[in-house]
């Protein structure tokens, strides 16, 4: 065992009693299931977030997150999980684990904002003792560079009375199949000490833990997961887009290829990507290269195809009304799912919107529908003051143009089909050719 020190050892030792008070700072879509394993593994919880609607939430026992359950968080509750905006109770925490967004900023370009402000409220808070990890995706480096600096301005030890690691996040919401605790957790310590104590912590509530040599390794790790999608999202695209203007259906192309039982990966493409990671992460590691002198052609090539898919959509759908002898300009169009991925409630960097927002300066008249969204949410860079439309065969007939952006399975494709004078599939929903779907 590396933790030699008396902090290090009484650390682990809290842990493995499940004596330690464990801190989730930010209480969104990572942190919030993070927060509900350690509680469920039979820690003490304390979640922090400067959100009060979510810390009220919390406290009263609801939920805002469709994949968290209400009847986890009461049950919690009952075994002494805590919220608050408080950070001045980071000192009584044996580990924080910090999961803030990591998004790009207008010149893409990471804004670490959210983690080095998170860390500058905490800091006078610390105490030794603790391990502080990061799960925010970012680029290699930023543990070491960002956070050790602020730590050991503290007068503290790494890997003697304070412990750093970073282990990434791998949340995927309304994955049915994989949760927080079974997901494989992969884990780097800026010391072998800081690694031991990470280890231990999240061995104790979650199934799987890997070790890797470093933070650096773990951070690129994790870039590389979702760069390997995204350019594999970014290659289908482009694979649709020749295959429409041959006039092959792609989605009838990758079933036949997935059929090769070895060699080939079946990706499908899409309206553009979504979600915090897939669209965001591959611009930290193309960023942080440059530094380095290397130009992540083949991660950018990638990333412009896939930002083009919104605009290519549009053009679809404005061909298509032409053929019909109608403009987009004046024309009522239906977004079906708002979220970026099928049932769920997650809009963050959603397709949808980029759509819609060249609808609208194109002047298009918008209507969405998603029954996991009900009304249009507060984003940084989309405003849309809408509510969810209800389907009926009257509400679908009404309008020009209907665009299935997100395919959940809530949808009753088969009155869709029916009753919608024109359906842009974006999705590959609609196998079987009719005069009235398009497929984009």
């Amino acid at each position: 065992m590396s933790v030699e020190s008396a902090h290090g050892q009484a650390l682990v030792e809290r842990i493995r009693r499940k004596e330690a008070l464990i801190g989730v700072v930010g209480l969104g879509y990572v942190g919030l299931p993070l927060l509900m394993c350690f509680a469920e593994a039979g820690f003490r919880a304390l979640g922090f977030d400067i959100d009060k609607q979510k810390v009220g939430a919390l406290r009263e026992g609801r939920t805002y997150i469709k994949t968290v359950d209400a009847r986890r968080i009461a049950g919690a509750l009952e075994h002494g999980l805590e919220a608050t905006t408080d950070y001045a109770r980071a000192k009584q925490a044996d580990a924080l684990i910090i999961c803030v967004p990591t998004p790009l900023n207008r010149s893409r370009e990471p804004d670490l904002s959210y983690v080095i402000n998170t860390v500058e409220s905490l800091l006078p808070h610390l105490r030794a003792g603790q391990v502080m990890s990061l799960e925010s995706t970012t680029y290699p480096g930023t543990t070491e560079e960002e956070l050790r600096p602020r730590i050991e301005s503290r007068g503290f030890a790494l890997g003697e009375d304070y412990f750093l690691v970073f282990s990434p996040e791998r949340e995927d919401p309304g994955n049915k199949h994989f949760s927080t605790r079974s997901i494989p957790k992969i884990c780097g310590g800026s010391t072998p000490a800081c690694l031991e104590v990470g280890l231990a912590l999240y061995r104790a509530a979650v199934d799987q833990v890997v070790p890797v040599s470093s933070t650096r390794v773990a951070e690129m790790a994790k870039l590389l997961e979702n760069i390997h999608r995204a350019v594999n999202i970014g290659l289908v695209n482009e694979m649709k887009i020749v295959a429409d203007r041959m006039g092959i259906d792609i989605h009838e192309v990758i079933r036949a290829a997935a059929t090769k039982p070895f060699g080939f990966v079946p990706y499908y493409p899409g309206p553009g990507l979504g979600g915090h990671c897939i669209p965001i992460d591959p611009f930290y590691l193309t960023w942080k290269a440059r530094q380095y002198g290397v130009n992540t052609r083949f991660i950018e090539l990638a990333g412009e195809v896939n930002r083009a898919m919104p605009e290519w959509v549009v053009e679809k759908l404005a061909h298509a009304l032409n053929v019909r002898s109608k403009p987009v300009r004046g024309s009522r169009i239906l977004v079906l799912g708002i979220a970026y991925k099928k049932n769920v409630d997650d809009v963050r960097e959603s397709p949808a919107a980029e759509i819609m927002e060249i609808l609208r300066a194109r002047g298009a008249a918008l209507d969405y529908s998603d029954p996991h969204v009900p009304v249009f949410p507060r984003m940084r860079e989309h405003a849309f003051e809408l509510e969810s439309v209800s389907l009926t065969a009257r509400a679908l007939s009404a309008y020009d143009g209907v665009v299935l952006v997100t395919d959940h399975d809530a949808f009753d494709y088969a009155l869709i089909a029916a009753h919608a004078r024109l359906v842009v599939d974006t999705r590959g929903r609609y196998a079987e050719p009719a005069g009235n779907i398009v497929k984009a």
